[in-house]
């Protein structure tokens, strides 16, 4: 399940433009026409990045409540959660492998 949750992180953060809007979104929430200026996208165009990027869960929508209209969209953390856990994992590996192989070296030296 997380490694499914993981390829589809990289997947969907492969766009560039989505990488921008996430960027985007860590300042706070925006609207998809605000955020369609700030990456210089057609509104059709942010429309698909946006769900995509629902559907991945790295974002949600949310109502106004003066206005049902306007959506307001906004990072879910829980993605980026499981991603943070599968690095520290490779990580983890990785130290422990480079410190097999240091003892490795500083015995047969």
């Amino acid at each position: 399940m997380v490694e499914d949750q993981v390829d589809r992180f990289f997947e969907v953060l492969a766009d560039p433009t989505r990488r921008q809007v996430v960027r985007l979104l860590g300042e706070g929430p925006q609207r998809a026409g605000q955020l369609a200026v700030a990456t210089g996208s057609s509104s059709p165009a942010m429309s698909r990045h946006l769900r995509i990027l629902l559907e991945a869960g790295l974002v949600a929508d949310e109502r106004v409540p003066d206005d049902a209209r306007v959506r307001l969209f906004r990072l879910n953390p829980e993605p980026v959660v499981a991603v943070q856990a599968w690095l520290d994992q490779v990580q983890a590996h990785w130290r422990d492998q480079l410190g097999a192989f240091k003892r490795h070296v500083e015995k047969n030296s």
